[in-house]
């Protein structure tokens, strides 16, 4: 993984509002390296990705601000649970995506 893509992504980019949209920014910053090893991952193995990837997002999109927007947007979710649930869709739409080019 680009170790300079969280600090990249807080100096030029607007925080994602949704989870839709830290997913798709997501798959704009990571190589194909990275992302063919979140497909070929088990879905019930994505969990592990909680302290290296799940730390990255939660720095990089700034989770911790109480002024996050996708932060407001998810009331019921602690930067937590949203990092493992922005995990869970990337893998899903990483996986999708395998499906449709095979």
């Amino acid at each position: 993984m680009n170790e300079i893509w969280p600090g990249l992504i807080q100096r030029t980019i607007e925080s994602p509002k949704t989870i839709t949209e830290t997913v798709d920014r997501l798959i704009t910053v990571l190589d194909e390296e990275h992302k063919l090893f979140i497909a070929a991952m088990r879905e019930e193995n994505v969990v592990d990705l909680h302290f290296s990837l799940g730390s990255a997002i939660r720095n990089a999109f700034v989770f911790w601000d109480p002024g996050s927007p996708l932060l407001s947007s998810c009331p019921a979710m602690n930067p937590d649970d949203i990092s493992e649930q922005v995990i869970l869709e990337l893998w899903k739409k990483l996986n999708l995506h395998q499906d449709l080019a095979a």
